[in-house]
């Protein structure tokens, strides 16, 4: 065997080494925990995701102010190295009584996606006025997709039962699907009301309500190891509580501020907190989070519409958090 061959092999190896590694190290090539960054007329907030074919599908909530008046959007993006991301697209109309946003996840069912999401109307809503939220006739909605691009109109997701008028329903934001872990074919849908309700479905459009318990908002839930994990979002933060019924919960460890100390972008609120299990996923190997900051003003004094931005953190436990220029 010539010298030369075995030079060649060995940079070949080397190569070839360097690659997998920075395949296997996805998180830890990050330079920032900034995935979207917003500024004084932008907010990219209330991040939903999906992990598919070595892809992430990132869904959030986009306000913009246009010539003086705020909307609310859903939109997307999609990324293989969480650095280079498609350009945004915008999937819901254009329209302050609506205002269609706060994606919860997006669910594999039968032969099609399924997308949660809300109706936050802010009519008539401008820039000079202060923090509006949502009106009473903020509802929940469905939207399809065969290949995770186009998407059909919303359509109402009636968690109250079909014989309960649209007004009769009450306020409710923030949904999140999820399959039963232990009656396959059975789905629940997690929601903003009275802490966080709960109604279950066997075909994604006839719902039963089913109760209620304490919690914050934008909740995400996993299910490991036969007990359901509710991530939430208190005031400020992002805590976990854990059950294995939907019944009795008990909150789980401390809640979650990250680097919010250090990060004037988030120095007025760090929330909307959602997990995906990709320990199993070569290239992650890790739980990962999607949340929004707010910042350096708090919500209440402005940064709501604008200056929020989507950041990254990532856990092996759902106790201990890194992320990209964590300081030991």
């Amino acid at each position: 065997m010539s010298n030369r061959f075995i030079v060649s092999l060995l940079l070949f190896l080397q190569v070839f080494s360097n690659q997998t590694k920075s395949q296997s190290n996805i998180l830890n090539s990050l330079e920032s925990p900034v995935i979207f960054k917003g500024d004084d007329s932008t907010a990219y907030r209330d991040p939903a995701v999906l992990f598919y074919k070595n892809k992430f599908y990132l869904f959030f909530t986009l306000i913009k102010t246009e010539k003086g008046k705020i909307y609310s959007y859903t939109a997307q993006s999609q990324s293989e190295d969480l650095k280079h991301w498609k350009p945004v697209k915008i999937i819901t109309p254009k329209d302050q009584s609506l205002d269609f946003c706060s994606p919860g996840n997006v669910v594999r069912y039968k032969n099609e996606w399924v997308l949660c999401l809300q109706t936050y109307p802010r009519p008539d809503y401008t820039a000079d006025q202060k923090p509006r939220y949502g009106t009473a006739d903020s509802r929940l909605y469905t939207m399809r997709s065969k290949e995770l691009k186009n998407w059909t109109a919303p359509e109402i997701l009636k968690v109250k039962g079909a014989d309960v008028k649209f007004a009769d329903s009450g306020r409710m934001i923030d949904p999140y699907l999820l399959e039963d872990k232990d009656e396959k074919g059975k789905w629940w849908c997690f929601y903003k009301q009275n802490g966080v309700s709960m109604s279950y479905s066997y075909d994604l459009r006839n719902w039963t309500f089913y109760g209620h318990t304490e919690s914050g908002e934008n909740v995400c839930v996993l299910n490991e190891n036969n007990e359901y994990i509710l991530i939430h979002s208190p005031a400020n933060g992002i805590a976990v509580k854990r059950s294995s019924d939907l019944k009795s919960w008990k909150d789980s460890g401390n809640p979650i501020t990250l680097g919010q100390k250090e990060w004037e972008w988030a120095k007025g609120r760090i929330t909307a907190g959602t997990v995906v299990n990709l320990k199993g996923e070569k290239k992650v190997g890790k739980y990962v989070m999607f949340f929004h900051g707010s910042g350096p003003k708090t919500e209440q004094e402005g940064d709501f519409d604008r200056n929020a931005s989507i950041g990254i953190a990532w856990s092996d436990d759902l106790l201990q958090w890194d992320w990209p220029g964590k300081k030991e």
